[in-house]
């Protein structure tokens, strides 16, 4: 009898570790699949990416590919940059600074570039910011600039 209870006790723990083997890769085979579904849709996605471009070079071996290069002066591109720069600067100040009450602005200092608050050093600038029709923003801010420099 003791041995049939001893059998009985070893059957039982077998058929436990059993269990807990059978949910262990039947979690691993869930983890699998998703890699798969992941794998095989990132792979369904290069192809189609591949594809795509594929009709892209053939459409530009047929059609030809153009490229114009265009001979710009450094330096006048750097002048058009900085022109730019200078009136995108103006235009932050006047929608997040100025009607905002001074938002960016400590001690005559602006937050958002570290430097002295250009409304400080030049308190009539915001006066030409605005789209001109001709598209010359540019260069009537810079020769707005340039007259009060001279003055």
């Amino acid at each position: 009898m003791r041995h049939c209870g001893s059998l009985q006790v070893r059957c039982t723990d077998e058929i436990e570790a059993q269990e807990r083997e059978i949910k262990r890769l039947q979690a691993e085979l869930l983890r699998v699949r998703a890699q798969v579904i992941v794998r095989d849709s990132a792979l369904a996605w290069e192809r189609e990416e591949r594809l795509k471009l594929q009709a892209t070079l053939a459409s530009w071996q047929v059609h030809g590919a153009m490229f114009e290069p265009q001979d710009t002066a450094p330096d006048a591109d750097a002048d058009l940059l900085e022109r730019s720069l200078h009136a995108a600067d103006l235009v932050i100040c006047q929608t997040g600074c100025v009607t905002q009450g001074s938002f960016w602005r400590v001690e005559d200092h602006c937050k958002r570039t570290g430097k002295t608050c250009m409304l400080v050093e030049q308190p009539d600038a915001l006066r030409i910011v605005r789209i001109h029709p001709s598209g010359k923003t540019e260069q009537l801010a810079s020769a707005s600039w340039h007259e009060k420099e001279t003055s």
